[in-house]
């Protein structure tokens, strides 16, 4: 909708800007301290622009798109409330090759926020990005053509062990609590990274970064 830009970025900005000209869409030269007033923050990269907030589709279990049924993995969030978190698995899953990234309806789960946009440096905007109100349903109505692996801090498979001839949806549960039992009734098989230290567990965007390598063959 609008555009601002240092004039340290005006050669980036030129493109952008030109877009913006044809649309009849306001853009501005300004300086750094307007654009960190702008923006709300110093970590704006020169270049800020404001837009509408991208639609969350919503999963038509039936009728799968392909960036999920011919992708190796499909990240699955279920309640992950701190939006740094969800930024963090969005740029690991686009990394790593995934294509599209699932939202439950849990009023606890984070949105596609300011701060989930920047943390993940790009991965959400390569993502197709989709909603299931009802998670467990979803998760019953996509087998068993997709497999749905709940990743838990204890009691899972190692990644080793889940079958690699087959798309899978890697449901991430709370940072805090985990999974509800559900959601984990709706999976097929759980997963756990063991452990080969004292720490008990990872961070949950650490953990579904090492489990996508793991699990797409890396």
């Amino acid at each position: 909708m609008r555009l601002f830009h240092t004039p340290e970025r005006r050669r980036e900005a030129g493109p952008h800007c030109a877009i913006m000209a044809r649309h009849r869409r306001p853009y501005r030269e300004v300086t750094a301290a307007d654009l960190a007033r702008i923006a709300g923050t110093q970590h704006n990269g020169g270049l800020v622009a404001l837009a509408l907030p991208r639609p969350v589709l919503a999963l038509d279990p039936r009728n799968l798109p392909p960036s999920i049924t011919a992708t190796r993995v499909t990240p699955v969030l279920d309640g992950i409330g701190n939006p740094h978190n969800l930024g963090a698995i969005a740029r690991s899953a686009a990394f790593f090759g995934c294509r599209a990234l699932l939202l439950s309806g849990d009023p606890r789960q984070a949105g596609l926020s300011d701060a989930a946009f920047r943390t993940s440096e790009g991965g959400l905007e390569a993502l197709d990005i989709y909603g299931a109100a009802d998670l467990p349903l979803a998760l019953r109505g996509i087998a068993p053509g997709i497999l749905t692996v709940a990743a838990v801090a204890r009691g899972g498979v190692p990644p080793q062990a889940i079958p690699r001839d087959t798309a899978i949806a890697l449901v991430l549960g709370n940072e805090e609590v985990g999974l509800g039992a559900a959601t984990l009734g709706a999976c097929a098989m759980r997963v756990t990274l063991p452990p080969a230290g004292p720490v008990e567990s990872l961070n949950v965007s650490v953990a579904a970064a090492v489990l996508i390598h793991t699990l797409s063959g890396g």
